[in-house]
């Protein structure tokens, strides 16, 4: 298989974590749809990474699309339950760490333009949808060692990339120091070979 992607982007590095959890080799291809000269287009056109590009040529994109694929395509270290009211829950969790990328992507981005095209209104919504899912993240999680109880799961997953995005591009959301109970969760899954090789960068 094929994984078409940036080093910066968190949903191909949450595709790229599930891959080494997994235990799957696949080709890394680096390619960003802001390039000129991108082939992302090309491939999934809707232009967005990450791309799976399978054995017979398939592209899969859409990081929950993909992940679920991995996570089925192998028994090892299931991610996701069996259809029922904790897959829901799994998934939800997905969601929200999702969604927050989306939030800091988008401030990130309105951020870049030139500052007399900036929206501070528009960033800052991003920002409180930020402030909102990190505050729900930690009210869920409590005092549980993982997001589902005592296990492992996509869920964990897909809040330390959200959580690494946050590290990596707004380090001045101080998220360690408001909300322990992430911190403790996201230094015991940097833990993990995972995680650690696949720490973003420019």
């Amino acid at each position: 298989m094929k994984l078409i992607g940036s080093h910066t982007s968190p949903y191909t590095r949450k595709v790229r974590i599930v891959l080494a959890e997994k235990k799957i080799e696949y080709d890394f291809v680096i390619d960003s749809p802001w390039a000129n000269d991108s082939k992302v287009p090309d491939i999934n056109p809707l232009g967005k990474i990450p791309v799976l590009v399978l054995d017979d040529e398939t592209p899969l994109f859409d990081s929950r699309v993909i992940v679920e694929y991995i996570d089925n395509v192998t028994p090892n270290n299931k991610l996701f339950p069996a259809p029922n009211r904790e897959r829901t829950e799994v998934k939800r969790w997905e969601a929200l760490a999702d969604g927050l990328c989306d939030a800091a992507v988008a401030a990130l981005l309105e951020g870049k333009r030139p500052t007399k095209e900036q929206s501070t209104d528009w960033i800052e919504r991003q920002h409180a949808k930020i402030a909102r899912s990190l505050e729900f993240m930690s009210e869920e999680l409590g005092d549980k060692a993982f997001c589902m109880g005592t296990h492992i799961s996509m869920a964990d997953l897909a809040i330390g990339t959200a959580l690494g995005y946050l590290c990596f591009r707004f380090p001045g959301i101080e998220w360690q120091a408001t909300h322990p109970n992430l911190s403790k969760l996201y230094d015991k899954l940097m833990q993990r070979p995972a995680f650690a090789d696949t720490i973003p960068h420019d």
